[in-house]
């Protein structure tokens, strides 16, 4: 049997509509593991979504499954990392080549990723590039995000279509995203 120690929970509140997430990170004997749930209200319907995330010893991603329901629409989400990128239900997101983290854009979850494995000192960028799960949860796309660390557990992301500065759990869990997520961790 594989052993699983739980490090810590984060949870979230939406602060752009009605919402919530919940997700653990888990230490595994082969790497790590993110688990959780999103759900939130959108366009009149509620919505739901399951994110199981594996990440190799370095915390670099290696497949998720995302499940439930969006908007309106059932989901069931396989994606791995391939040799030539990043395949979204068996399909290759050819522009994914070169994306070491996975992005699921419905959580954030998915920050504690590169925030752990990449080293982070302060006044020096950590350039990350991701494969990213669309708004549409369709297709995977590369962004490219920095992360630059400020003092008092804070670092500046930026990304092509957001900046902020996100306040960091000592475990690595985004606490404060701002217009977007609020949150606490227990240990």
């Amino acid at each position: 049997m594989t052993g699983r120690v739980a490090i810590a929970t984060a949870h979230w509140r939406r602060l752009d509509r009605e919402g919530t997430d919940r997700c653990t990170l888990s230490r595994l004997d082969y790497g790590w593991m993110l688990v959780g749930q999103a759900i939130w209200h959108e366009d009149g319907r509620d919505s739901a979504l399951t994110y199981d995330l594996r990440c190799d010893p370095d915390r670099s991603s290696l497949s998720a499954d995302v499940t439930g329901t969006a908007v309106g629409r059932e989901l069931a989400l396989r994606i791995r990392r391939s040799g030539g990128g990043w395949m979204l239900n068996e399909v290759l997101q050819p522009e994914t080549l070169g994306c070491d983290d996975l992005n699921l854009n419905i959580t954030p979850a998915t920050n504690i990723l590169p925030l752990r494995r990449v080293s982070l000192d302060t006044d020096a960028d950590a350039p990350v590039r991701a494969a990213w799960l669309s708004l549409a949860l369709d297709h995977l796309a590369p962004l490219d995000q920095t992360y630059h660390r400020l003092a008092g557990g804070r670092v500046l992301y930026a990304s092509p279509q957001y900046q902020a500065e996100l306040h960091i759990h000592e475990t690595g869990f985004v606490t404060h995203y701002p217009d977007l997520w609020e949150g606490w961790v227990d240990v």
